[in-house]
């Protein structure tokens, strides 16, 4: 079955400790809902920075962030489309980017 990777951006909105607490009890339902279509939930990352093709290192990583990822399989594009959408990480201005796996040989 093909894999994707799902590469979150931004943050889901919260100020609180208690909306921090909301907001992991629904990453965990929802990462428990993907079942074995989970293959890799992945982690979150702090701020990033940017390598150039001139070398350069840019602050921030640029206009939308890496925040995370999570591997997952599903029988095409739109199956895996209809999974990510129930992602916590939409609520709020967070987006989710899906990539099919090319399955290079490496």
């Amino acid at each position: 079955m093909p894999k994707f990777v799902l590469a979150y951006h931004g943050h889901p909105d919260v100020n609180t400790p208690e909306e921090g607490a909301k907001m992991m009890a629904a990453w965990k339902a929802w990462m428990a809902g993907l079942g074995t279509a989970a293959l890799d939930p992945g982690l979150a990352v702090g701020p990033s920075k940017t390598v150039l093709s001139d070398g350069a290192v840019a602050e921030g990583g640029g206009a939308s962030p890496l925040s995370g990822y999570t591997v997952i399989e599903a029988k095409d594009m739109d199956a895996a489309i209809e999974l990510v959408r129930g992602c916590p990480h939409l609520s709020g201005s967070g987006t989710i980017e899906v990539a099919p796996d090319l399955e290079l040989d490496m």
